[in-house]
């Protein structure tokens, strides 16, 4: 379950850097600072998602130091 969402978390982290970069090229390239907002809702989806993730692994982590112990 850990190795799940850790590859989820690393998947989530990699698409928003994708949809950064292509928002920084587009700026670059108009030379304008405005970009198109698909693009930066889907920076907001995939680091929601990257958070949401981590804190699962968080809580699995939590639980399987209580079991443990």
């Amino acid at each position: 379950m850990l190795l799940v969402l850790m590859g989820l978390v690393a998947f989530s982290l990699i698409r928003g850097i994708v949809a950064f970069l292509k928002t920084t090229r587009i700026d670059l390239e108009s030379g304008e600072a405005e970009t198109a907002s698909d693009m930066q809702l889907a920076q907001n989806k995939a680091m929601f998602a990257r958070i949401k993730y981590q804190a699962l692994a968080i809580v699995v982590v939590a639980i399987l130091l209580a079991v443990s112990r």
